[in-house]
C-alpha cells in the first residue's frame, strides 16, 4: 500500500456525469437543519469478501462505470459541488453536472493482514482524502486476497446517517432491478423552514456551543487521557437485560431502551466515584439523537419525509443526579429512557431549531452536551432504524460503517447502534468515533455479574472473508460489559452478527466497536 496519506496506490480518477440531459444547472439551497451538520466530510465505508464465481475486482469497476450516470440522475446534487455564498456565509449545493468522482485504488495486501484494532493500519487505509467541495467521492479499493471495499465518501451537507445509508441501499437496488422505488430520493429542502419572526424557547437556545477553540477541552487532555478497548456482550445478557428492566406498569423496554438504562447507571457508577465533584455536582447525562422522520405528528409529512435526502436529526438529552439513578432499579431507569425520548414535542422542537439557526447562521455550533465541559455525557444513535442493504450484484458486505471527520476535542460518549448488512432493510453496521478515558466503572447493582464472562471474540478477519495464514491469531482481549464504559469520550457501535454482540478493535483513530447478531434483537 502507498501513497498521500493512505495505503492505497490510485490506479485511475476520473469524473462521472449525471446521464440525463434534461437535468436543468441550478443552486440548492440546503435547511437550516442541514447547517447543524456544519458541513463536515464523511463516508460509509462496505467491505465485501472475493466475489463468488467468476466475478472479479474488474467486474466490480465495470458495473460502478455503466450504471453510475445513471445513478446520478436521482442524485444530482451529488454531481455538483459544495460552494460558500461569499454574501451570506452559508454553504449551497451548485448543481452544473461538474461530476461525481469515481476512484479506483490497488491496497497491494491481503484483508486479513490489515491491523483492524487501529485506524491508521485499516480504515484510514482504505479511504482517500477528497476535495471539500466535492459532493461524492466514490472509491472502488481492491485487495490481493480478491476482497474489495466501496467507500461512498460524501458531506454532512448531504444528509444525515439514513441519507448515508439510503445511498447504498438505493445504489444496490439501481443495479440489480434497473429501478429505484419509489422515484428515489427527494431534493427539496424548502418543507423545513422558519417562520416570521423566527421564534424559540430558552430550551432550544441552550442546545448548542459554538464549535471554536475557546469551547474544546484542552488538546492535551483530549489526545493523552484516552485508551482503546473491545468488548462483547452476548445475546443472552441483552434478554436478560431485557427481563430485569422490566415491569407490570411498563411492560417490557426495547434493547435499547433496556441497554440505555443499563449504560446509565454503569455511567452514574462512575461519576460517583469521582474525588473532584461535591455531591451536588454528582450529576450525569445521557444523550440520544432522534432521526425525526417518523417523529413528526402529521401522517403526510411522515411520509413525504420517507426518501428526503436531507438532515432530520435532532437530540434529546436525560439529565439527572447520580443518586437518583443508582436509586434506582433497572426498571426505573429505563422508565427515565423511555420518558426522556418520548415525552418531546418534535414538532416544536424541530421548527425551534430551524427558527433558532435562521438567526445565529452561518455560524458553527455543536451540541452542548457533547464538549465534555459540565456532566459527563454518553451519547447513542441507532443506525439500525434505516432500511439498508448492500448487495449490488456481488453479495452482501461483509461490514458497513459510517466514518466520519474528526470529532477534534469534544469528550464525551458515542454509541452507534446499527444491523449486519445481510439483513436486507434492517440497516447495517456502523463505526464508532470516540475515545476512552482509563476510568471504568465498577458493577451496578443492575446485575451485572451475568455480563462478566470473558470470552474470545470472532476476528475481524473473518468478517472480511479474507482467510489469515493458519497461524493467524485471533484472540482479542474482554472483559466485563460494565468495564467498557469510560470517560471522557466513549464510542461503540453495534452490528449484527453471529447470534452474539462483537466489540471490535478500533477502525478509526479512539474508536471502539461491537457487533451484534440477530437484527431483532433491537425491535
Amino acid at each position: 500500500m502507498a501513497g498521500g496519506g493512505s495505503g492505497v496506490q490510485v490506479v485511475s480518477r476520473r469524473l462521472v456525469k449525471a446521464s440525463y440531459p434534461s437535468i436543468e444547472p441550478h443552486v440548492l439551497a440546503v435547511s437550516n437543519l442541514d447547517l447543524f451538520s456544519n458541513a463536515v466530510q464523511g463516508s460509509v465505508i462496505c467491505v465485501y469478501p472475493k466475489p463468488a464465481g467468476a466475478s472479479d475486482f474488474n467486474a466490480v469497476v465495470a458495473t460502478f462505470e455503466a450504471h453510475l450516470p445513471r445513478y446520478l440522475n436521482y442524485f444530482y446534487p451529488m454531481a455538483g459541488r459544495i460552494v460558500v455564498d461569499p454574501s451570506s456565509g452559508v454553504p449551497e449545493l451548485h448543481f452544473y453536472n461538474q461530476g461525481a468522482e469515481l476512484i479506483v485504488g490497488d491496497a497491494g495486501v491481503e484483508l486479513w493482514s490489515l491491523d483492524w484494532g487501529l485506524s491508521e493500519g485499516s480504515i484510514k487505509r482504505i479511504q482517500l482524502p477528497h476535495a471539500q467541495e466535492v459532493a461524492l467521492s466514490v472509491q472502488l479499493v481492491s485487495f490481493t486476497c480478491g476482497g474489495f471495499a466501496v467507500v461512498w465518501a460524501t458531506n454532512s451537507l448531504i444528509g444525515d446517517g439514513n441519507v448515508g445509508v439510503m445511498l447504498v441501499r438505493m445504489w444496490s437496488e439501481l443495479v440489480r432491478t434497473g429501478s429505484i422505488s419509489g422515484g428515489g430520493p427527494t431534493h427539496d429542502r424548502s418543507v423545513f423552514g422558519p417562520r416570521d419572526p423566527p421564534t424559540y424557547g430558552p430550551s432550544v437556545a441552550g442546545m448548542f456551543m459554538p464549535w471554536d477553540h475557546e469551547n474544546e477541552v484542552n488538546a492535551l487532555t483530549a489526545e493523552e487521557s484516552f485508551v482503546e478497548r473491545l468488548y462483547y456482550v452476548e445475546e443472552r445478557d441483552i434478554t436478560m437485560l431485557r427481563e430485569k428492566a422490566s415491569s407490570i406498569e411498563s411492560g417490557v423496554p426495547t434493547r435499547v431502551q433496556a441497554l440505555s438504562a443499563y449504560l446509565w447507571m454503569a455511567l452514574a457508577g462512575i461519576v460517583g466515584t469521582s474525588k473532584l465533584l461535591s455531591e451536588e455536582e454528582r450529576r450525569c447525562r445521557m444523550l440520544w439523537w432522534i432521526d425525526g422522520r417518523q417523529r413528526f405528528s402529521s401522517p403526510e409529512l411522515r411520509a413525504s419525509l420517507r426518501d428526503y435526502a436531507g438532515t432530520v436529526t435532532s437530540y434529546v438529552v436525560g439529565d439527572a443526579a447520580v443518586g437518583a439513578v443508582l436509586g434506582k432499579p433497572l426498571t426505573g431507569v429505563a422508565d427515565m429512557v423511555r420518558e426522556a425520548i418520548t415525552s418531546v414535542d418534535y414538532d416544536e422542537l424541530y421548527q425551534q431549531m430551524v427558527d433558532w439557526m435562521e438567526v445565529h447562521k452561518p455560524a458553527k455550533f455543536f451540541e452542548r452536551s457533547t464538549f465534555g465541559l459540565g456532566s459527563p455525557t454518553l451519547a447513542q444513535t441507532f443506525w439500525f432504524s434505516f432500511p439498508g442493504d448492500t448487495d449490488f450484484g456481488f453479495g452482501q458486505a461483509a461490514l458497513a460503517m459510517p466514518v466520519h471527520a474528526s470529532l477534534r476535542r469534544l469528550c464525551s460518549g458515542f454509541i452507534c447502534i446499527s444491523a449486519k448488512p445481510a439483513n436486507p432493510g434492517r440497516g447495517f453496521s456502523a463505526p464508532s468515533y470516540g475515545r476512552a478515558s482509563r476510568r471504568r466503572s465498577s458493577p451496578t447493582s443492575s446485575g451485572s455479574s451475568s455480563l462478566s464472562r470473558r470470552s474470545t471474540l470472532v476476528s475481524p478477519v473473518a468478517s472480511t472473508g479474507c482467510d489469515p495464514p493458519p497461524d493467524h491469531g485471533s484472540e482479542f482481549l474482554s472483559s466485563r460489559f460494565v468495564n467498557c464504559v469510560w470517560f471522557p469520550v466513549w464510542y461503540l457501535c453495534f452490528s449484527l452478527v453471529n447470534h452474539r454482540i462483537f466489540c471490535l478493535p478500533s477502525l478509526s483513530a479512539h474508536h471502539v466497536f461491537v457487533f451484534v447478531e440477530d437484527s431483532t434483537l433491537w425491535d
